[in-house]
């Protein structure tokens, strides 16, 4: 890792290891809100390709597409792009092209990404591909394997679910059934599966729409924090760390693993079964104390049942209810039991005719959800919102744009109770609720969102990329529009 180290150094960067997290990123000088930490490209990756959507295998895109002649597998957009992949897809090419067509079907993205592992560590090995300090194998064998982790502590594999651990078997011995390539172990290859699975990152585009996957070593280094001091983002294919809050030199450098809008015990939750380790950032420090229980019940319990009272509800001593903490009503367990049961099978209904393009009837099952969770949810509730952002979703495909703003409308008092001052989320929505106002002819409300989303964005994404400018340039362009309707006004 010395080499590592040295190629850090310039970027104002440091590697340090704690007993109880491993290896960390930390500033080896003062970062800024907005400042690019570090970037990379990544060492494999692949466009998360089905049977239903393809894309580029270069640029991710999907339009313009061709299929691989030879393998019938890879798509490419352009000559452009096929060369750009050409080294390593010129063996991929030849392994695939020799599988029968039910055997390629089983060649899934997270399979190709394996496969292109070891392609790319072979052509390195042969200095076909450079190596550099930032892209090496040896920083993926570096990478924490939670099977080689549950071992290390000496621990049964219970924290590894068996099923998963046939699964990384049975994929590792199709891998080497395609590679045939020698000194391969599958120990190994079931290995760098379950490294897949807690250090790959979810590459998106700049709405954070996904796109595909890819293995950043170096970006992988960097810790969990439900309160991060940094935002990663994509740039292309390209990996950006940027600051959201002044680091100070010698503070470590952390991101989220997780959607952070959630209670303490969902995040813990979902941190533990993905990446086995219990976090212990400022806000996981919390879990048990008054404002963590509150904020807990706020988000994922149950409201008061007057309507009036803005008052979040506990269980009651003897487990019969819930209390108001607020107004000291309670609400009948059983009550709330029956209209989380309704939900649940509007949900699932809605779910079916949402998927089979039913969008009409999936719209009146999500109302109907709705209305439902007002009764017994908390306004903030995550619950809540993320029906909003279905109604939101199908709204806009349906292009009904009043409604849709009224639905977007709703949802910016929860994602900024929800969200940090500068998360992408926020920003986003903010855009989202600037567009639709600009549509409808509502400028001035236009440009308030537009000038928020900018804050938050310029922070998060920079300023220099296509999806930045076309943003700003929608804020001028909405100012010019009210300046003009203003001395319109003024000469009538």
């Amino acid at each position: 890792m010395e080499e590592l180290q040295a190629s850090l150094q310039p970027r104002g960067l440091t590697l340090s290891t704690f007993p109880d997290k491993g290896r960390s990123l930390l500033a080896a000088r003062d970062f800024y809100p907005g400042e690019v930490i570090i970037s990379q490209e990544p060492y494999v990756c692949v466009p998360n390709n089905s049977l239903t959507e393809s894309r580029c295998d270069g640029c991710f895109s999907k339009s313009n597409l061709k299929k691989c002649s030879a393998c019938h597998v890879v798509w490419y957009c352009g000559s452009s792009c096929q060369k750009l992949e050409w080294k390593l897809h010129r063996l991929e090419c030849q392994l695939l092209a020799k599988l029968d067509k039910e055997r390629r079907k089983s060649v899934t993205p997270t399979i190709r990404m394996m496969l292109k592992l070891y392609l790319r560590r072979k052509l390195q090995n042969e200095n076909v591909i450079p190596v550099t300090a930032m892209d090496n194998y040896n920083l993926v064998e570096a990478l924490v394997s939670p099977i080689l982790f549950s071992l290390k502590l000496e621990k049964d594999m219970s924290d590894i679910d068996e099923k998963q651990l046939l699964l990384y078997a049975q994929m590792a011995n199709l891998v080497n059934l395609i590679l045939q390539l020698p000194n391969i172990d599958i120990k190994e290859i079931a290995e760098n599966f379950s490294k897949f699975a807690c250090n790959a990152h979810t590459i998106c585009d700049s709405e954070l729409r996904s796109l595909g996957t890819g293995l950043y070593p170096v970006i992988s280094i960097i810790n969990h924090s439900c309160l991060p001091n940094a935002v990663l983002v994509f740039e292309g294919r390209l990996a950006v760390v940027r600051a959201v809050q002044h680091i100070p030199k010698d503070s470590e450098v952390s991101i989220s693993y997780v959607e952070t809008a959630a209670s303490t015990i969902t995040r813990q939750k979902t941190l533990k079964e993905q990446y086995l380790f219990t976090c212990t950032c400022v806000r996981c420090n919390k879990l048990g104390q008054y404002d963590d229980i509150q904020e807990s019940a706020i988000l994922e319990g149950y409201r008061c049942r007057d309507n009036r009272c803005s008052g979040f509800l506990l269980r009651d001593s003897d487990e019969k209810g819930f209390v108001c903490q607020q107004c000291g009503l309670i609400r009948n367990k059983e009550e709330i039991r029956k209209i989380a049961s309704d939900i649940k099978a509007l949900s699932d209904k809605a779910l079916k005719c949402s998927s089979s393009g039913n969008l009409r009837e999936a719209l009146v099952l999500y109302k109907n959800i709705e209305k439902l969770q007002k009764e017994v949810c908390h306004p903030f509730s995550i619950i809540l919102l993320r029906t909003w952002e279905k109604l939101l979703e199908i709204l806009m495909q349906l292009e009904e744009w009043k409604e849709a703003l009224a639905i977007c409308r709703l949802t910016i008092p929860v994602y900024e109770r929800v969200y940090p001052g500068f998360h992408p989320l926020l920003g986003l929505q903010y855009y989202s609720c600037g567009k639709l106002e600009w549509l409808l002819g509502e400028t001035d409300d236009a440009i308030k969102s537009f000038t928020k989303a900018v804050d938050i964005l310029r922070i998060t994404h920079g300023t220099s990329t296509p999806f930045m400018k076309e943003l700003l340039m929608k804020l001028e362009e909405a100012r010019a529009e009210a300046s003009f309707k203003l001395s319109s006004r003024e000469d009538s």
